[in-house]
This record gives structure tokens, C-alpha cells and sequence, in this order.
């Protein structure tokens, strides 16, 4: 018996919150999982029933693939997989490619097998590819011809995405398949394959890194079906629409979305190759698209870009932006609306460690919480935990945010940091508070709070409140070391081109609005903002070259 049905008659109905285990249950329609162990997540998605027709369309060249073409592609490829190339249960086999209707097909094929998935980021130099393969050790790559050569040391094999391609192959790798061509090719008569369970791991993928080096997250069959079952309890409001996919395959968030969720419902997905903001506003004059999913500098992007934007295109057919990937605060969230009143904005939050699950807005009534990150996910559980003590706190009180359920990883591959406790309980190093209606507010991430004078000062809500003046287009906040106070605030501020902002004037701004000890003290000014692909600001990167400079 699980705990929310113990302790169903006191547990809160308006919060979730029950005072007997300092537990918030989620308000949401319960998790139903397949009782059959012998289970692979691509068996799971393909045996949903729905009424989808046409499952992708490449934007870039109007190739488009429906669902029985592709489960068949997906049949082929993985039977050439297992027969031709030899890739058998526990292989792993990386991904190198920019966004692709071709990824989906990959990925379901290898984790049909009991092989493992793994991604890297196309815009990674040879160096920081090579350590991930170091570290993954794949027996394969698919990939691309312009993205072959950064393979090139490896001594990888790998299977290019067409025949005419392998001819340009560089030297030292060893082209083992033509993708393509595997699709194409019927599958033999006899298809004796490996049995895979829900606890066989089916993915390993890299987390951003925003706060150290990436380390690579092993979920299993069992984890993905758990966060494909989410989708099934709680559907789109409406299932059969048209998603643009802007944002990168390679990165927990697009892989789980447009490779397994959409797949389970049958929407029809457009790709776009890669982000430029006037071919996805073309897209989705051209496609009708209803929803886009973004990260939150592409949101920002449509608010500086507004005016331009309705002139040059039609938007009529949006309605839905749905927003992850980084935290989007309420400021931005109310600017968006104000310049675009027909689309609602509904903001999801999750981990690549927790497979999609953590909180998400799903409704017009639940889009008007401003700031918050959403309801619990379906199926999940929540503690809010003072960092320092360990004590449980209870509503409306900020501590760091742990999640427990069926999507949670299994853990670090070749790390023995602690990821998750021996109850099961993920530590999401996030602070965060959950208010009387059960809806999660993001206050920081527990490593990024500045430390000055004994106080702790969150980055976010001071880049909220910088973002609020018109001549900023970007900001971020980082601990800069002081001898006196320890830390103090800096902002790295990206200005609007014609404006002449300063830093007094930064600073002034900043004083009017918060206690002494939240004062911003520094700023530099950037033409841009690092950040990951997902949108989460490298403060690393941007603390180094600030220390750099002392």
C-alpha cells in the first residue's frame, strides 16, 4: 500500500500536504503503470491507441512521416541494428545530431533492443565529445556527415544518416550502416531478440553541468514509461494538435517530449533543424502550429521581437507556449501575455535526473498562478527539506525540493554522489516553497545563492527585477568574492543596442527595490548571456571570467 493511500484521510485536498509523513501528494489524476515486467518503453509507446495521423514534419524540407511509417522504420532499423551491426542488450550507441526526424526513429529502434541511448550536444568541440565517449564508452554513433569529423579520433563506428554521404566519411571512421538504407530494408524472418525489463537501463544522458561538469544520468525502461504514463493520465487538452519543436533533441527535455510523449498521443510534431526566431515564426504561420514548446530565451526573444514579429507573420493559430528547460519568472511571464493576449503561457519544471516529473501548469485557470512552476506531476510526491538540518518544512515554507516516484533515475553512471537517498527521495538542489493550493514556486537553485554577511541572497530574484527595466534585455546575477562580506551580487547585464545605461544607474535601480544586504554592487555589461541549450545561465562560466579579472 502506498503512503498516499494510508494516509488518504489526512492528506490535505486543497495543498496535497499530509502532516503525518511531511509529505505533499500530488492533486492530480493517479499513475496508472503497466503491471507486466518484461516491458521496453518503445513496446509501451507503440501500443498506445490514438487517432494521429502524420507523426513529423521536417520543417526545413516538408518531409513528413506518419506513425505506421515510422514504427515500421523503427522495426527495420533496429532488426539491421541487432543482425548487421551487431548491437546487442547493455550496447551503448550515441547520438551525434542536430534536430532530425530521423531521432525519434533511432532512439526507439536501439532502446527496442535493450541497447542504451546516449546524446551529445552538436555544438560540442572534439575534446568535450571525446570525454563523454570516454566516459559512455558507445560501441556505436549515428550521425551526421558534418558532424562526423568530431568523431574522428574516437575509433567509433558509425552509421551515417544517407548513402550519398558516406563517400565524404573523413579518415578513421569506419561507416558501418547507411541509415536510410536500414530503413528501407525489410527485417528477417526471424526476430529472436533479447528480453528487456523495466529496471534495464534504456537511457544515459548528460546533465547541463550549469553548476560543474556534466555527469551522465542512468534511467530505465521503467522510468520513461512512468513519465509516457503521465501523458496518458493527463493528456493535452487537446491531443490531436501541432507542436513546433524548436527546442534541441539531444537534451532531456526534447528527447522526452517529442520522441516519447507526443509519439503516445498522436500529435503531429514539426522539427526545425535548428533555432533561428524568424523560421519558427514561419513555421508556424505555415504549419498552424498551436503550441510551441520553448526555453525561456526564446520567450524573451518574442517579447523584444514583438512588434516585428505580428508585422511580418501570422500568429493568429497560437495558443499555447509551453516553457521549460530554466525558470521563468513571473515578470517575463506577464510581459509575454501583455504583447501576445491570445496565447496562455503554461510553465513546466523537472530534472534530467527525474525523467519529466516535478510540477507543470496544464490548464488556463492553472496559467493565471503567476510565478509558479505548476501542480505536482501525477503520480510524484514532494518534501521540502531545510538544507542545514534536515527538518521537513511544511507549507508556504522555502527549503530545498525533494521528489520521489516511479520517473526518478536510477542514479550517476561513475559517480558515487549521492542522488538519491535510500528511500527513494531525489534531492533536486533546488529551493523552492509550495503554497495553499499545492502549486511549486521555484526560489533558487540551493548551490547559486550568494552568501554576504551571513545572508543568503537568491540570483533569480534579483534577475527577475532587472529584467523589469526597459533597457535590459538579458540578465544574470553570480557571487563575486569580497574579503569584508565574503560575497556580494554581480550583475552581468545584456543592454538594449541603443540604450546607454550604466552601471550607477543599474545599481540605483536595483537599491530602490530590495534590503542593504540584496544590493547589487558590480556590473559588467555583455552582449549576451551565456547559456545551456536548455536555457539555464552558465553562472560558471560567467563567475570564472569574472574571477579572472580581479
Amino acid at each position: 500500500m502506498t503512503n498516499s493511500k494510508r494516509f488518504s484521510s489526512l492528506i490535505d485536498p486543497r495543498n496535497g500536504f499530509c502532516n503525518a509523513d511531511s509529505t505533499f501528494y500530488s492533486k492530480r489524476k493517479p499513475l496508472a503503470l503497466p503491471s507486466n515486467d518484461s516491458l521496453n518503453v518503445t513496446t509501451f509507446i507503440s501500443s498506445q491507441t490514438h487517432h494521429g495521423t502524420t507523426a513529423f514534419i521536417d520543417a526545413s524540407t516538408d518531409h513528413c512521416i506518419s506513425f505506421s511509417d515510422l514504427w515500421r522504420a523503427v522495426d527495420r532499423v533496429a532488426d539491421s541494428l541487432q543482425h548487421d551491426v551487431g548491437i546487442r542488450k547493455g550496447d551503448v550507441v550515441l547520438v551525434l545530431s542536430p534536430n532530425s526526424i530521423t531521432i525519434p526513429i533511432v532512439c526507439l529502434s536501439v532502446m527496442s533492443l535493450g541497447a542504451v541511448v546516449t546524446t551529445a550536444n552538436p555544438l560540442n568541440t572534439s575534446g568535450e565529445i571525446s570525454r563523454q565517449i570516454a566516459d559512455s564508452n558507445p560501441k556505436l554513433a549515428f550521425t551526421t556527415p558534418e558532424l562526423a569529423p568530431k568523431l574522428a579520433s574516437s575509433g567509433i563506428s558509425i552509421i551515417l544518416e544517407c548513402v550519398e554521404y558516406s563517400l565524404r566519411a573523413p579518415g578513421g571512421l569506419r561507416v558501418v550502416g547507411i541509415l536510410n538504407e536500414m530503413i528501407k530494408k525489410e527485417p528477417r524472418g526471424q526476430r529472436v531478440r533479447n528480453q528487456v525489463n523495466k529496471d534495464d537501463t534504456a537511457m544515459l544522458l548528460y546533465s547541463s553541468g550549469t553548476t560543474g561538469l556534466s555527469k551522465g544520468v542512468i534511467s530505465s525502461h521503467g522510468n520513461l514509461i512512468a513519465h509516457v504514463a503521465r501523458y496518458i493520465a493527463e493528456p493535452f487538452e487537446q491531443p490531436q494538435q501541432t507542436f513546433l519543436c524548436t527546442v534541441p533533441l539531444f537534451h532531456t527535455f526534447g528527447l522526452l517530449n517529442f520522441v516519447m510523449a507526443t509519439l503516445t498521443l498522436g500529435t503531429t510534431v514539426i522539427i526545425l533543424p535548428r533555432f533561428e526566431l524568424g523560421q519558427m515564426m514561419a513555421a508556424v504561420e505555415k504549419y498552424r502550429a498551436k503550441t510551441l514548446i520553448l526555453v525561456p530565451p526564446v520567450l524573451v526573444a518574442m517579447i523584444n521581437k514583438a512588434d516585428q514579429i505580428k508585422a511580418k507573420y501570422d500568429v493568429s493559430f497560437l495558443r499555447t507556449v509551453r516553457c521549460g528547460g530554466a525558470p521563468l519568472s513571473k515578470e517575463v511571464t506577464k510581459v509575454f501575455m501583455e504583447k501576445y493576449p491570445t496565447v496562455d503561457v503554461y510553465q513546466g519544471y523537472a530534472l534530467t535526473e527525474s525523467n519529466g516529473v516535478g510540477a507543470s501548469i496544464d490548464s488556463v485557470e492553472e496559467s493565471k498562478r503567476y510565478g509558479a512552476v505548476g501542480l505536482l506531476s501525477c503520480g510524484a510526491e514532494a518534501r521540502i527539506v531545510e538544507p542545514k538540518t534536515g527538518q521537513f518544512k511544511g507549507v508556504n515554507q522555502t527549503g530545498e525540493l525533494w521528489l520521489k516516484g516511479p520517473s526518478i533515475a536510477k542514479g550517476y553512471f561513475r559517480n558515487e554522489e549521492e542522488l538519491i537517498t535510500s528511500e527513494g527521495w531525489l534531492k533536486t538542489g533546488d529551493l523552492c516553497y509550495i503554497d495553499d493550493d499545492g502549486y511549486i514556486f521555484i526560489v533558487d537553485r540551493l548551490k547559486e545563492l550568494i552568501k554576504y554577511k551571513g545572508y543568503q541572497v537568491a540570483p533569480a530574484e534579483l534577475e527577475a527585477l532587472l529584467l523589469n527595466h526597459p533597457d535590459i534585455l538579458d540578465a544574470a546575477v553570480i557571487p563575486f568574492p569580497d574579503k569584508e562580506a565574503g560575497q556580494y551580487p554581480m550583475a552581468y547585464i545584456a543592454r538594449r543596442p541603443e540604450s546607454n545605461l550604466c552601471e550607477r544607474r543599474v545599481i540605483e535601480y536595483i537599491s530602490k527595490q530590495v534590503a542593504p544586504y540584496k544590493k547589487i554592487r558590480k556590473v559588467a555589461f555583455i552582449n549576451s548571456i551565456p547559456k545551456t541549450p536548455s536555457g539555464k545561465t552558465l553562472r560558471k562560466d560567467l563567475i570564472k571570467y569574472a574571477v579572472s579579472r580581479l
